[in-house]
């Protein structure tokens, strides 16, 4: 058998997430890739269909670029800590890591204040499976 894909070995993909819930009981996190101007908060619940809340102040970190086409480069950048971040223009990147929400929380949701978009990449998958075998991410 050849080298499996990265897409259920690395990675899983949700490439329309703005407010879906997204399970990462297979995955060690996910990366919210958002473009728009506007506000992308994150939240968490126990069950896919629970109550979702605020995880706590989980985000410092963000990747930004200024182009959505591929363009220009990504730019690291850092913010106070919080479970929302805002741009104005161009694309940002940023993780959120299963052991960072409160115990028990294994869905999140990455929401946008307007209409922004949101790309939902899984990864560090646990198991790793042909891409036609992946637990389905949104159930």
């Amino acid at each position: 058998m050849g080298a499996m894909e990265g897409l259920g070995r690395l990675f899983n993909v949700v490439p329309i997430a703005a407010g879906a819930a997204v399970s990462l009981k297979g995955a060690a996190g996910v990366t919210f890739i958002c473009t728009g101007n506007d506000t992308f908060t994150v939240t968490c619940a126990d069950t896919f269909g629970g109550s979702y809340a605020t995880p706590g102040n989980i985000i410092t970190k963000k990747i930004t670029n200024s182009a959505t086409n591929g363009t220009a480069a990504w730019a690291t950048a850092t913010q106070s800590a919080s479970n929302a971040v805002t741009i104005s223009s161009g694309t940002v990147a940023f993780y959120v890591a299963g052991d960072s929400l409160p115990d028990g929380k294994a869905y999140v949701k990455c929401s946008v204040g307007a209409s922004g978009l949101v790309m939902a990449v899984l990864h560090d998958l646990v198991p790793r499976r042909k891409a036609d075998n992946l637990a389905i991410p949104g159930a």
